[in-house]
């Protein structure tokens, strides 16, 4: 990675993964913009941190879910650092329950989220991403497994990333461009920490018997944001600790 000159953009960067995410590829000399909804304190603290290791930071609040939304973030992103370079679609919503319980509007907030914010902040990114240029998608252990009842809807959202990034890796090739998905099981965050309620069930899962950290999972994303990940496109990667074994 070139710390002269690359930018990376980290939707949903203002906690968890997406923070770690943000923070690692900074201590790997990119500057960061990350996106957030509604906590500007935490995006400020990440900002704060990235700038702390001589990085140049930026937040952006952008729903994914609101039209227009990301394209205007990544805009703003180029317009303020030159140029972009890495893009990470980690922003994402979850919504568990059953099938005949889930109403019409998580429905449409899971799919806006998860898959459509998805596809139009890549588009977006796609047209100033250069050779070399990275995409690198989150998506989930429950793509390669559904342990139990109750998934549908996120599964679902979260399995069409596969397909799109496949897709993406063939479409952006030719310009030198590489797609890849990382699929992170129970990871220990905000939302769904490793002392939770519904912890030890989920960590049992697992064949290593414990949460992963935020942390391990930007580890691979630094990896396939860096240059020894070249040859590495439309693949897909489990961090998730033996949940798919």
């Amino acid at each position: 990675m070139d710390g002269n000159s690359t930018v990376a953009l980290v939707t949903g960067g203002s906690r968890g993964i997406g923070a770690a995410v943000a923070l690692r590829l900074a201590e790997d000399g990119a500057d960061v913009a990350i996106t957030y909804v509604s906590d500007a304190e935490a995006a400020a603290e990440v900002v704060g941190k990235v700038e702390a290791l001589g990085r140049r930071a930026l937040a952006v609040r952008a729903d994914a879910a609101e039209p227009g939304a990301a394209g205007a973030a990544v805009e703003r992103v180029v317009a303020e650092f030159g140029r972009l370079d890495v893009l990470v679609n980690n922003a994402g919503v979850g919504v568990l329950g059953p099938l005949e319980a889930l109403t019409p509007a998580e429905v449409d907030r899971v799919l806006e989220v998860n898959v459509r914010g998805v596809f139009h902040t890549t588009r977006a990114a796609a047209a100033h991403l250069g050779s070399g240029g990275r995409i690198i998608t989150i998506g989930s252990c429950m793509t390669q497994r559904v342990p139990g009842p109750g998934g549908t809807l996120y599964a679902m959202s979260k399995s069409a990333l596969i397909g799109f990034n496949r897709a993406l890796a063939r479409e952006l090739g030719e310009r030198g461009v590489t797609a890849n998905i990382v699929h992170p099981g129970p990871v220990d965050t905000d939302m769904n920490p490793a002392d939770g309620p519904y912890a030890g069930p989920q960590a049992a899962l697992t064949a290593l018997g414990r949460f992963g950290a935020p942390r391990e999972v930007a580890a691979v994303v630094s990896f396939l944001a860096g240059e020894e990940a070249a040859y590495v496109t439309g693949a897909e990667f489990a961090v998730d600790g033996g949940h798919a074994a």
